[in-house]
């Protein structure tokens, strides 16, 4: 019975610990690039967009496509950067817990 009550409190203080965690990744701001820093995008780690800036040169209406990929691969870096950041964060979190190997607790 000891053991199951030492469980639990770990269990609330994990939980405390996950909900810590989750608003400072709210205020954890990421930033991915692509097109050598012609395009940069500013994010949360959660994924939430809070700017996006473009190289002036890259404003021309004929290379459209080319401006929208840079976006995109920007965007994708910045989701990168921000998911290898909650991936740290919940190592320390987790740090000394006996977790099966590769468990997603978000």
């Amino acid at each position: 019975m000891k053991d199951i009550m030492g469980l639990m409190k770990q269990a609330q203080g994990l939980q405390q610990k996950m909900a810590d965690m989750q608003a400072e990744l709210d205020t954890i701001m990421v930033e991915g690039t692509s097109g050598g820093g012609a395009v940069t995008v500013v994010s949360t780690a959660k994924g939430e967009v809070k700017s996006v800036s473009l190289d002036p040169a890259l404003l021309v209406p004929e290379d459209r496509e080319i401006l929208e990929d840079l976006i995109v691969a920007a965007l994708n870096d910045a989701r990168g950067r921000g998911e290898r950041t909650m991936q740290e964060r919940m190592a320390e979190v987790t740090k000394g817990l006996p977790l099966p190997p590769g468990m997603k607790l978000f």
